[in-house]
């Protein structure tokens, strides 16, 4: 039986992570969730395991801070749902990660990674943390076909992302509406995340075309957005923490 410990701040996403991976690796027990680095350091210090969850960031520090205090000498999965520029620094290492919201299917494809590395990789901590300190250059035009034009709109002048299918509605402050051939998780890593938030498995949401906030059921939230899409627009469960975050920077 695989040994499991999830680090995880948020207890509802925590508590998804644990009933997927119920679901999907019946030869796994997760047999602790910490939600902070200083409870993790003590109980990792006298429990051995085969696998860490690690969420990034954390209530009380940066997850790699736990490196710094103890060895960690097992495997790791990362969690994140920002500083999505460090996901390279994370392949480099041969450390895999789960960008939230992530599905059975990506926890299934983590997972058989980490079965298939009979000798992981040592974790190079440092050139993660310098990833995730360096700033990226973000795509500041997204060129757009409508009819027989070819069109470039700025980023200044994108609302939001919308995913339909394959493809990925832009719509504009002016509330005008281009398809682009890509997925929405592509878009994600070519905008500034300060400006950008991914509030669920549809929606990338510009900061500026948040109109109001609603306290919604299970600590959800709920978004009005200018232009207003045709659909409500929620936060996830497993991003309403990050969100709030997000709103404070």
């Amino acid at each position: 039986m695989i040994k499991a410990v999830i680090i995880e701040d948020e207890k509802p996403a925590a508590d998804y992570l644990a009933s997927v991976l119920l679901k999907v690796a019946p030869d796994l027990s997760v047999v602790k969730t910490i939600d902070n680095v200083k409870g993790a350091v003590q109980w990792l210090a006298d429990n051995p395991v085969d696998l860490i969850f690690l969420d990034i960031h954390l209530g009380d520090d940066i997850g790699f801070s736990i490196f710094d205090k103890l060895k960690i000498a097992v495997p790791v999965i990362f969690t994140t749902a920002y500083n999505q520029y460090a996901i390279r620094a994370f392949k480099l290492n041969s450390i895999d990660y789960l960008l939230k919201p992530f599905s059975e299917e990506d926890l299934q494809q983590a997972l058989d990674k980490f079965r298939s590395q009979k000798n992981p990789a040592s974790i190079d901590i440092q050139a993660l943390i310098e990833a995730m300190n360096k700033k990226p250059d973000y795509q500041e035009r997204f060129m757009v076909v409508s009819g027989q034009k070819i069109k470039s709109i700025p980023i200044e002048e994108v609302a939001y992302f919308m995913s339909e299918g394959r493809y990925v509605k832009l719509v504009t402050k002016a509330n005008e509406k281009f398809l682009l051939d890509q997925s929405l998780e592509s878009v994600v890593h070519k905008t500034d995340p300060h400006l950008f938030f991914r509030v669920n498995r549809q929606f990338l949401v510009g900061f500026s075309a948040i109109q109001q906030m609603i306290v919604w059921s299970k600590s959800r939230i709920k978004l009005e957005l200018k232009p207003a899409p045709e659909i409500d627009v929620i936060v996830s469960i497993d991003h309403s923490g990050e969100f709030k975050r997000w709103l404070n920077r």
